[in-house]
Formats: C-alpha cells, structure tokens, sequence
C-alpha cells in the first residue's frame, strides 16, 4: 500500500475535539485545528489544506508523489481503523491511477494523545459510520476462496492476481485461502470437497471456464442446494472472453472487478442443467452450436489474441456460408420480441432509490426482480422451473427428464436443415460489448434463445455482427428470440465431428437436453442485477399495447 498523505497535528486538544467528544455523532472528526473530516453526501471529504497535486519532481521533498485528493467516493473506500493505541487513523481506498485501472493507496492521519483519550468512542462511532456508508448493504471481509488458473486466455493471471488484485482485497481485510490450479477440471474436484462453512464466496481468477468448473463442482456435492445457495461464486476477469465479470460488474478490467466484488450485493442466479448421455451437469454463461461455438472452440489457437481471435475467427467463418442441420425442440414461455420486450419491462425498476444510492452513478438500472435488494418483482410471467422441489439437498430433479427420454409431451422436434447459429443464454454479455442476449434476467427462470439462419450473404452476416454492437441485433429480421424454460438439441452429424460449447467449454457433439432451475446458484453483482442496458427502447410502450390496456 502506498501512503498517499499524513497529517501531524499539534499536539494539543482544541476546545473543539473536547465538544465534539462531549455530543452524539455527526459527519465530522476533528482530530485538531484544521484537520477535520468530513463525512459527505457520496464521498469522504479531505481539508484543504491536505489536499495537494501530484508532483512532477523527481525530489520526494518537493511534494507528495501521489497527491491527495479533496474526497474519496464511498464506494472506492476499502477499510477504515484507528491503531491500537488509538495514535493513528487510516483509510485504505482504491485509487484509479489510469483508465480501467485502480491502485490501492492510504490517508492516515496522527491522533494527539489528548484527543485520543477525549474522542476515543466518538472516534469508534465515525469510523463505523464511515464503513456503514462505503459499504452499505454489502457484507464486510467475506471469507474468499480464491482460485488462479496461471494459463488462463492470453497467460498472466498469476501476475494479474499477485500484483494487482491481492492487494485490493488485503486492503479490504479479506480472509483469503488462494489455490492455484494446476489441470482442467480441477475446481470441479476441489468445490466437490470444499468445507463451505469456512467461506462466503469463490473467487476464480480466469476466463469463464473456472466459474464452469465452481459451479460444475457445487453441483455434485450431496448437499449441492445448500453449497449453490451459500457460496457466491463470483469472477476476476483473467480471460479472453470474461463475459461473467461483464454480466455482474459491468467490466472486463481485473481491479475494477475486484472492487465490484468487494461491495457487491448477494444476487440469486439461474442455473441450466444439461443432460447429455448419462451425464448431467450445469451451465450458468450460455450453450452454444454453429457458427458461435466454431468461433468460441475453433479459434482455441488464436487464444493469443485476446478477445480479437473472435473477430478474426467470425471473418474466416462468414465467406464459408457454413450451415449446422440439426432438429430441435423447444418449450417455449414468451414466443415474441414486443412480449419479450415487456417480460424484461415487467421485471425491472427505474428509479429505484435504493439501486441509485448504492451505485452511486445517479443512473438507474435495470434489475430482475427477485430479490432484496432495491430490485422487487412486479411480474407476472411465468417462471416454470420453480414448480419442482422435492425439498432433497441435491440437485433439483428434471422436469422434463433427460436427453435419453422420449421426448416430452407437448414438445415437436423441428428441423432446421440451414441452421447457422443455436444460441441459448443465461446471462446478456458473452464477452466485453457482446450483448447477444440483452433480454436476458438473472433470476427470471428463463433461458433466452437466438436461432439464425446460416443461407444469408456475407455481406448480410457482417451487418447481423455489426448489429451486436450497435445494440441493434435483438431486432434484426434475421434474428428469432425467444424466453423458453427447456429444450432438446439433435444435429444430424452428431459423432461425427463439430463444435458443441456449452459455458465456453467443449463438450461431445451429440443429443443433449437443457432445462432452467429458477435461482439455484449465487454470485455477487455490483446492483444486485446485470449490467447490461437490455434491448432498445425496452422501456417504450408500444401501441399495441396501449390500444389493449
């Protein structure tokens, strides 16, 4: 940690630290003339005098190298605490030293002997009001279970974790076990055995495999339900895609993510069981066939690349006019985009007062309803998966089987003979400014679903990728999207050879089955919501609507 400032103060009590020893709290500490803190409306506030510039000269004795600042917001406070014998003062806060990134750095201040034993409960009570305001609902030093993968996406995930995450989190007192993995696969084993009493959250240092893999090894506890719903499986963004950390904290930057995780808010989160042969287990991100899971898994050797290798693996794909046939069934819950659109209007709150204060931003977010925490429901649309609960502690039991059952009644295999992409999300980002599924709720129980044609031009495939960007993609002609609760997946080469993601993780490319489970898992999000902006001009009503109220 870096010491940003030092005030060293008389030695002496002014008669104001005697008063305000003597009254009930209010938003200032004054340890001694002149140096008073303040607590404000969002910030920390700094007196003047203490404030300074960063200094240019290479002499440390012209100035402070860091400089202080005038307030510290709430949220980038990390920790708060007087020393034992009461003679300093320090607030740790998260600092942005560059775009994107953030370092940790330090105020402390001297207290004079006379006002240590003059304030000293007035000084306890502030400073716990102080941390009352930085963190507000989120919980204190959450006991961590870290999880690095050194060869996570382009590599460096040790270096992201040792020097520019670990200290935010020591800053913030975090309690922390860290294990680095060292084969594929191995949380699966780890969380399988994990004493989850011992902590509150999981943190994997990785691209999106290691979430996979947390949760993948929740899941096949005897006690999955209560280790799914007690452990916040969260994500430090080390990876090529890092959709996760996109979805929860509204960022692809490791410290920005770090800080986001530190005052983030418990949110429930749908799972999808997938059954495929005799094997089930769970995706939380997103499963994929055609040309998305070739640009997912059949870019592996361009992970070099970063996020890049995915426009480069699309332009490659696009002159092939490459088509996926298969047959599919789906259980559909919301058929059109305009009723999507209102399901997502429906489970959402603008304005909300409580998701303002605790973003600190001043703008309103768009939060699935079902939870606590400044975001309640106010819909009506179905949320079939929350009908099955046999009250075990495994893993709920399937609705509608397994993918080696008939098929289930009601449900019709259509054939797709020109598919181009099957593309079935959990969550809105599936990599930084890739808002594929923008309708998408944490906890709606719903999966949403992206089927396009793969017989359109180039030229055309360009503009529908273009759309993703643009926000635009959600409306595309060429784009059917649907809410739906389960389906089942057959292609017709099936063993043959092909790309099948499920999670960003290869997976056999044969039948499989899916079906939701309404807030299984848990994770932490910055708002207790995704980050996404959701579909344009959801927020509108439409005519339609209007001529049927």
């Amino acid at each position: 940690m870096d010491q940003d400032a030092m005030a060293n103060p008389a030695k002496t009590a002014s008669p104001e630290v005697v008063e305000a020893a003597g009254q009930e709290l209010n938003n200032a500490l004054v340890l001694s003339p002149g140096v008073t803190l303040t607590l404000g409306p969002e910030s920390l506030l700094i007196p003047d005098q203490l404030v300074t510039k960063p200094s240019r000269s290479c002499l440390p004795s012209l100035g402070t190298k860091k400089g202080t600042p005038s307030s510290i917001p709430y949220y980038t406070i990390l920790w708060a605490e007087t020393s034992e014998d009461r003679s300093w003062l320090v607030v740790d806060y998260a600092h942005e030293d560059s775009p994107h990134h953030l370092v940790v750095r330090n105020l402390k201040f001297a207290v004079p002997a006379q006002t240590a034993e003059q304030t000293d409960d007035y000084m306890i009570k502030w400073v716990e009001s102080l941390l009352k305001r930085a963190y507000g609902t989120a919980v204190r030093r959450k006991r961590a279970w870290v999880l690095v993968n050194p060869h996570a996406g382009p590599g460096g995930a040790d270096k992201i974790w040792d020097k520019q995450v670990k200290p935010i989190f020591e800053a913030a007192r975090i309690p922390m076990t860290i294990v680095r993995t060292t084969y594929s696969g191995e949380a699966v084993d780890l969380a399988q055995v994990l004493d989850i009493d011992n902590y509150d959250i999981a943190i994997p240092c990785s691209g999106d495999g290691l979430p996979h893999e947390v949760f993948n090894g929740l899941a096949k506890r005897p006690d999955a339900r209560r280790a799914l719903s007690k452990i916040a499986v969260c994500h430090i963004p080390c990876g090529s895609g890092n959709a996760m950390s996109c979805n929860l904290y509204g960022t692809h930057r490791p410290t920005l993510a770090a800080l986001a995780i530190i005052k983030g808010i418990p949110t429930p989160l749908d799972l999808v069981s997938i059954t495929q042969g005799e094997e089930r287990f769970v995706s939380f991100l997103s499963q994929a066939l055609g040309v998305i899971a070739d640009l997912d898994l059949g870019t592996e050797n361009l992970r070099w690349m970063g996020a890049a290798r995915f426009t480069v693996g699309f332009l490659m794909l696009v002159l092939q006019k490459k088509t996926y046939p298969c047959d599919i069934a789906v259980k559909v819950e919301i058929e059109h985009k305009e009723s999507v659109k209102r399901h997502y209007r429906e489970r959402v709150t603008l304005g909300s007062a409580d998701v303002e204060a605790s973003n600190g931003s001043g703008q309103s977010r768009a939060c699935d309803g079902t939870d606590a925490d400044g975001c309640p429901t106010t819909s009506s649309s179905p949320s079939p998966s929350a009908a099955v609960d046999d009250g075990g502690p495994g893993l709920p039991p399937l609705k509608y089987g397994t993918v080696m059952d008939k098929l289930p009644e009601g449900w019709e295999l259509v054939p797709y003979e020109k598919l181009g992409s099957f593309y079935c999300g959990n969550m809105a980002y599936m990599a930084p400014d890739a808002n594929f599924f923008s309708a998408a709720l944490a906890n709606d129980g719903l999966m949403d679903l992206i089927i396009t044609q793969g017989d359109v031009s180039p030229l055309k495939s360009v503009g529908l990728q273009m759309a993703v960007d643009t926000g635009e993609f959600f409306d595309s002609p060429l784009v059917t999207y649907r809410k739906i609760s389960a389906y089942r997946l057959i292609p017709r080469n099936a063993g043959k050879g092909g790309y099948l993601s499920i999670d960003g993780e290869a997976r056999p490319f044969e039948p499989f089955q899916a079906e939701i489970h309404q807030g299984l898992g848990l994770t932490l999000s910055k708002n207790g919501c995704f980050e996404a902006p959701g579909p344009l001009n959801w927020d509108k009503v439409t005519t339609s609507e209007r001529l049927l109220a």
